[in-house]
């Protein structure tokens, strides 16, 4: 105050009678005698977010999350306020338990919330990935029962896509299933020629031993087991002739060089399962192509392919996949849907990714409405598809004959059927057609990069399911939901990924990775129901 008043004594006598008017004031300012109010609650306003998350998760059955809990010991902080506050941290685009922890002690909204509880970030990272990992299903569940009860949702149409995330994993440590059963068939080949070099040199005392060594090894890949054994059988030889160095040597390499790559190769092969890759730093995550490609050199890098279903922009399941392709998750997506809230929408809604016989047989088995894309959707309401009168697609199909009949009025006869597997198992029945007037057909080269004859391979079952896909797109409740699917799935996607910043988990394996983004999905939910309590 008293530097306010030189200020004013400084101003000239006819520049202060002047500037009367426009006297520079300033507002009251004591930093001692400041008063925090009593009650923090009296100045967070009525529909704030922390208020919707803290009102929301009171309401929610939290038997699951409390069971957890043993007893006995030291007092453990409230699971139902540690919820809470993940929760809103997530909400706030605070990810680390470090920074959650400061808030704890910074942040007004965070006191509040916490009833000023200040848990250190070991406990709130102890409680993220264990203690949430085993319930985090549940605790999903039961936002969706409180979402379904105040009217936000249906369950009745479900807009489902996936987007792939970033592993927290080296994106160097790669392992690739080729060359592990490449580099195991070289170990096995060098076992062989070890002992068959100790089979030259011992071949009248030790012909039986030899010949059932490598008659062991077979076909298969050699084993760390079988190889063991060997070793053991060498050592008992190696005893009773200590003087042979050959034998001395073969043992060594087996020991020191073979076997433990043996056991590597194994431990490689459990780790991929039926993926072709894996990362060392997080076993569970697989490399694959992201959209986040700022080199443009179509670069791999360990993630997951996260798989969401959304309804009014509200997340109604999630589920985290190792397979890059999205056509292979939807079946085991909604059925982790099934399981989780126990039903399944009526209407599923998903673009062309998702396109495959399977997929679109395990919606007319369970009876749902499909409105999913197939591949070539498009490209067939256009003009320009049906003028390339070659694609097979456009051939005239003769139901009496079963036979395909092109351009030129030259018929493609049945040849045979084959099938094709899927990676999860299915079976696809694939009828192959052949014309056999190729030869003298001006447009072969048009028709056909072959050299011999046009085939067509044709899958009906498919064919028939498309048929029914393609009815109901192109209906008029159809179209609308079509038109939806962009505004509804990927707007949430958004959200998270660019709006919340969030690209990459911090979480390492499948399990926590999966907690994690069930954080995200209620943090989502929670902030979603702010927003129109606020609007």
């Amino acid at each position: 105050m008293e530097q306010m008043k030189l200020f004013n004594d400084n101003i000239p006598e006819k520049k202060q009678k002047r500037k009367l008017h426009n006297k520079v004031t300033f507002k009251e300012y004591q930093q001692d005698q400041m008063m925090l109010p009593m009650n923090l609650s009296d100045i967070i306003p009525k529909n704030h977010v922390v208020r919707v998350v803290n009102n929301a998760i009171e309401r929610m059955d939290m038997t699951p999350l409390l069971s957890k809990y043993e007893g006995g010991g030291t007092s453990s902080f409230n699971p139902m306020m540690m919820l809470k506050v993940l929760v809103y941290a997530y909400i706030e685009k605070i990810f680390s338990s470090r920074k959650i922890a400061k808030a704890l002690c910074e942040n007004i909204y965070f006191m509040w919330l916490s009833g000023g509880n200040k848990p250190d970030f070991r406990t709130i990272n102890r409680f993220r990935s264990t203690i949430l990992k085993d319930v985090i299903d549940e605790v999903f569940a039961s936002v969706l029962e409180l979402l379904i009860d105040e009217g936000y949702i249906k369950f009745e149409n479900y807009f489902l896509d996936g987007t792939k995330i970033e592993a927290n994993a080296n994106k160097y440590t790669f392992v690739w299933g080729k060359s592990v059963a490449k580099n195991r068939e070289k170990l096995k080949e060098k076992v062989k020629k070890l002992l068959s070099e100790i089979d030259e040199l011992n071949a009248a005392e030790d012909k039986a031993y030899g010949d059932d060594a490598l008659d062991g090894l077979g076909k298969e890949p050699i084993s760390s087991e079988k190889l063991e054994e060997m070793v053991k059988q060498l050592d008992e030889r190696l005893s009773s002739t200590p003087d042979d160095r050959k034998l001395k040597k073969t043992v060594k390499i087996l020991k020191e060089d073979c076997l433990p790559r043996c056991k590597k190769y194994e431990e490689h092969e459990e780790n991929l399962g039926d993926r072709n890759n894996y990362c060392k730093t997080d076993v569970d995550a697989t490399f694959m192509r992201m959209k986040e490609d700022h080199m443009k050199n179509g670069q791999l890098k360990p993630g997951y392919n996260v798989q969401i279903g959304t309804e009014g922009q509200f997340v109604l399941g999630y589920s985290i996949h190792q397979a890059a392709t999205d056509t292979e998750c939807m079946k085991e997506h909604l059925e982790h849907v099934k399981e989780v809230s126990g039903r399944l929408p009526e209407n599923v809604i998903a673009d062309a990714g998702y396109g495959s016989e399977e997929n679109y047989e395990y919606l007319e088995e369970k009876k749902l409405g499909n409105y999913v894309k197939y591949n070539m959707f498009h490209p067939e309401q256009k003009r320009s598809f049906k003028k390339k009168k070659f694609r097979y697609e456009n051939f005239q199909y003769d139901n009496l004959k079963d036979e395909f009949i092109c351009p030129e009025n030259k018929r493609l006869l049945f040849s045979h059927t084959y099938e094709e597997k899927s990676k999860r198992g299915y079976k696809s029945t694939i009828r192959v057609y052949e014309c056999k007037e190729c030869s003298s057909c001006p447009f072969h080269d048009e028709c056909t990069k072959s050299k011999g004859n046009r085939k067509i391979r044709y899958n009906l079952r498919l064919d028939e399911l498309k048929t029914k896909a393609r009815e109901n797109l192109t209906s008029e409740k159809g179209f609308k939901l079509r038109s939806m699917r962009g505004t509804e799935v990927e707007s949430v996607f958004g959200r998270i990924k660019n709006n919340w910043g969030f690209r990459r988990f911090l979480l390492r394996g499948l399990e926590k990775v999966k907690t994690e983004w069930g954080l995200l999905c209620i943090a989502h939910n929670m902030a979603k129901m702010a927003t129109i309590l606020q609007g």
